[in-house]
Parts: structure tokens; C-alpha cells; sequence
């Protein structure tokens, strides 16, 4: 698809804008000195900061999503208005709302797209509609407000991604800040999994100051403290943490194998060991089974020099003793024998007596309509089909067909090109590992994981806006 470009007349000088925004973050501040508190005021002025630095240069701003999503997901401002503003609402926010600004400003004028653009749009179309729809099924309150607005936001800074990215050099800087973010978020999680249980737990507790749960916060399998722990890292929950480590680790696999690694090979073994053990000690079956997927799917379709690796890797889960519970976890899993299995079991039925009774645009965000229904199930599938109906399950659908498909028209394109080629696969390698973990669990679309919905999105764009770089190649 050629690119799409938009004009506009108008135009602002910098310093205009400049002005009009420290006069509006003056005013705002003001207000909420008055009626929130010194704190609240002073959170409003450095977001203000914040984003005056990303209207210097946008990229900062991208930078800013990635680290929040990795290591401080569920931070909060200290300000209460109705709703408390996140780390991740004030960084995703501002990289999109100084995008915006810049095409109505004229500082930008022409709008870079991809074939995933129009299913994404009318993705988003779908979600609005079954969001009204639903509207009577549950109370309109303002945290679904508010959620349902950064479920918009993530899946809408695809566009954002397709356009900043014109040239493979801003990329690769992407690539290269998600894959430092996520061998960082490791390091950090394996070392609290290290700590004695009190002293990691109280570490954690610091985080309370920043909206984090408090109380006791370390986590077992089946919750049972006589069991293993799971590593949760600053991510609160281990499936979650695993099914970012599980799309990053993907990312980082081919790098292992490329001829012009993104950085030196001793740091991309540092990165992707630390992604691989914590994922590991998350415990999470769908984590490693989604990484599996996407490491086979570059193995077999470039790199065959990285099957060696996952078969030691396969053998030292298998034979290690401090890997045992975790093959056995797996095992129960795949029997059907623990009881997590058995809930999801459950879960799966109930979801398809709703979707049964609510086929076409599902019950919406808000809640359900008849008292024997309930909304969540550790699927991705079941919970889109649920919230917006088997319409909007095929719109989806479309998203991804959109995605993949122009990937594999383009395919050839990347064959033997060193520098683009591991960045491509290693992206559409993460998608397909969460994707794959989306049969199993639900953070991928789920309202209450804006960070874990914001990751693949971001996975998306960067996909999306890799094929479009290698498809314009002359």
C-alpha cells in the first residue's frame, strides 16, 4: 500500500505553541493547587515538564512507554480527580497527544500509513460501538471510562508507531529500548525471587507510595505458600510478567544467531539469559509455550542455527533439579490435573454459554446482562468475543490477517539482509508468541493490564512499521 499523506495550511511557530501549552499546564496547575494539594500540583507540572522535553523530540517519549510498561507498570500519580492518572497514561498520552498537536500545528505534514491501518481503525470502531451497546448491561463509572480510554489509546498508538517509524535507524532505537527495558525488568525480577520472601516483599511494599498493592504481595503457584514462588518482578502478577518477558524474549532470539546483532554478542547474551530464566521462574505454562511458538517459527522459517539452543535449553529445563517443579507444573497442566487448569476449563464453558446468548456484538465493557454470566476467562479470544462479540472477534482478526499477510507478501524482501532481517522476524516472532499465549490467558486484552495491552500493541506497530520499511526497499 503506498503511503497516505495528509496536508494542512495552517501553521503555528514553535514558540506559539510553546506558550499555549505553559499557559494551560500554568492554569491547570493552579486549579488543581487549589482543590488537590501541593503534591497534586507538583505532579501536574513535572507531567508538564515531561512534556514539553517530548514535544523537543517525540522519541523520548517512545522511550518513556517502553520503560514504563517494563518497569513500572502499575505506577500512579498522586492525584485523584475522579480517577488516578498512571506513569503509563501520562507517557502514552503525551507521545500521542504531541503527535496530534504537530498535524494540526502544520509541523508535521504528511501522514505515514500501512495496510494494517484501515482494520485497525474499524477495530477501534467496533470496540466504541459495543462499548455503547452495552452501556445498560453494568454502571458507567468513571474507571471504565477511563479504562476503556487507554484500551483506545494502546491499540491507536499503532498508528502513531507506523508514522514515527520512516526510516530503519529509529527502528532499530525502538527495538533496542524494548529489548534493554525487558533485561532490565528481568534482572529485577530475578533478583527479588532471590530475596528472602520478607525482605523481597518489603522491598515491593516501597511501591505503595507509587499506587502498588500492599500487604503481602509475593506469589505462589496455586497461591499455596508451600509450593514455589513466582517471580513478579514490579509486574504484580506472574502471567502477566511472563507474557511481556515471552514477546521480548522472542524479540531478542533471533539476535542470538544474527551476523549484525543489535548489540555486542556478550550483551545479547546477558539480555536474552535474564529474559529466559525469569520467564522460567514466573511459572507460567502459557509464557513458555508462547515463547516456544515464536522461537520454532524462526527457526523454521530462517534461522535453523537456533534449533541447537532451544534443544540445550529443552534439555536443561528438563533435567536440572531446581527446573523439576516447573516440568512438573507443565505436565499437570497438560493432563488437566491442577486445579488452575480445571478453573480455565470452567471459565471456557461459561464464556461460550455468553457468547452463545450474545453472538453478534457481545454485552460490551460494562458488565452482563443476565445475573448467570460473567465477564473474564483466560483467553484473549473468548474475552474479545465476550466484550464485543464474534464482529468483533473477526475484526480482530482482520487486524492480524492485515499484519501478516503483508509480512509474508513481503517476505523476500528481507531474505539475506543482515541488519533487517533478525529485527523482522524476531517482531513477527513475538506476536506470534503472544498470540499463542493468548489461547490461555486474557492480559492481552484485559482492561485492567493497560501495560500488558500497550506491549503487544506497541509489538504491532513496530511489526507493522518494519514491513512497510522493508517493502519500500529499492
Amino acid at each position: 500500500m503506498s503511503n497516505h499523506v495528509s496536508r494542512f495550511t495552517f501553521h503555528a511557530p514553535p514558540m506559539v505553541t510553546l506558550g499555549v501549552g505553559l499557559g494551560i499546564t500554568a492554569v491547570i496547575g493552579g486549579v488543581i493547587l487549589a482543590f488537590g494539594g501541593p503534591l497534586a500540583a507538583v505532579a501536574v507540572l513535572l507531567a508538564g515538564a515531561a512534556a514539553f522535553v517530548v514535544l523537543r523530540d517525540i522519541e523520548i517519549g517512545f522511550w518513556g512507554v517502553i520503560a514504563v510498561v517494563c518497569l513500572l507498570p502499575f505506577a500512579t500519580l498522586p492525584i485523584d480527580i475522579g480517577v488516578t492518572p498512571t506513569f503509563l497514561d501520562l507517557a502514552l498520552g503525551s507521545v500521542v497527544g504531541i503527535w496530534v498537536l504537530r498535524l494540526v500545528t502544520g509541523r508535521q505534514r504528511r501522514i505515514v500509513t500501512a495496510p494494517v491501518t484501515l482494520p485497525l481503525i474499524l477495530f477501534m470502531l467496533i470496540a466504541i460501538f459495543a462499548f455503547i451497546f452495552g452501556l445498560n448491561n453494568g454502571p458507567l463509572t468513571s474507571n471504565l471510562i477511563r479504562h476503556f480510554a487507554e484500551l483506545l489509546l494502546s491499540i491507536g498508538f499503532v498508528l502513531v508507531i507506523v508514522d514515527y517509524c520512516r526510516d530503519w535507524t529509529r527502528l532499530e532505537r525502538l527495538v533496542k529500548a524494548v529489548l534493554l527495558a525487558g533485561g532490565l525488568a528481568s534482572a529485577i525480577a530475578i533478583g527479588l525471587w532471590l530475596l528472602p520472601d520478607d525482605t523481597a516483599n518489603t522491598i515491593l511494599n516501597l511501591l505503595q507510595r507509587l499506587g502498588y498493592p500492599g500487604g503481602w504481595v509475593i506469589r505462589y503457584i496455586e497461591e499455596n505458600p508451600a509450593l514455589s514462588e513466582r517471580a513478579i518482578g514490579t509486574s504484580v502478577d506472574p502471567n502477566v510478567l511472563g507474557g511481556l518477558l515471552l514477546m521480548i524474549g522472542a524479540l531478542a532470539g533471533p539476535q542470538l544467531v544474527a551476523k549484525r546483532p543489535l548489540f555486542s554478542r556478550k550483551l545479547t547474551w546477558l539480555i536474552t539469559g535474564l529474559i529466559f530464566v525469569a520467564l522460567i521462574l514466573t511459572f507460567s505454562r502459557s509464557a513458555m509455550m508462547g515463547l516456544a511458538f515464536g522461537l520454532g517459527f524462526v527457526a523454521l522459517a530462517r534461522y535453523r542455527r537456533l534449533m541447537p539452543y532451544m534443544l540445550v535449553a529443552g534439555l536443561l529445563i528438563l533435567l536440572l533439579p531446581v527446573t523439576q517443579a516447573y516440568v512438573a507444573r507443565f505436565v499437570e497442566g497438560i493432563q488437566g490435573q491442577d486445579l488452575a487448569t480445571q478453573m480455565r476449563f470452567g471459565e471456557y464453558k461459561d464464556a461460550l454459554r455468553l457468547i452463545s446468548r450474545y453472538p453478534l456484538f457481545g454485552v460490551g465493557f460494562a458488565g452482563t446482562p443476565d445475573i448467570d454470566l460473567y465477564l473474564g476467562v483466560a483467553s484473549v479470544y473468548f474475552t474479545i468475543a465476550q466484550v464485543m462479540g464474534l464482529v468483533g472477534l473477526i475484526g480482530f482478526a482482520a487486524v492480524m490477517t492485515a499484519v501478516f499477510g503483508h509480512a509474508y507478501f513481503n517476505r523476500h524482501k528481507f531474505k539475506g539482509n543482515e541488519r533487517l532481517d533478525p529485527v523482522w522476524l524476531g517482531l513477527y516472532a513475538a506476536l506470534i508468541g503472544g498470540l499463542t499465549a493468548g489461547f490461555l490467558d486474557h492480559y492481552l486484552f484485559n482492561l485492567d493490564f493497560h501495560h500488558a495491552v500497550t506491549a503487544f500493541w506497541l509489538l504491532i506497530g513496530l511489526a507493522a512499521a518494519a514491513t512497510r520499511l522493508g517493502a519500500s526497499e529499492t
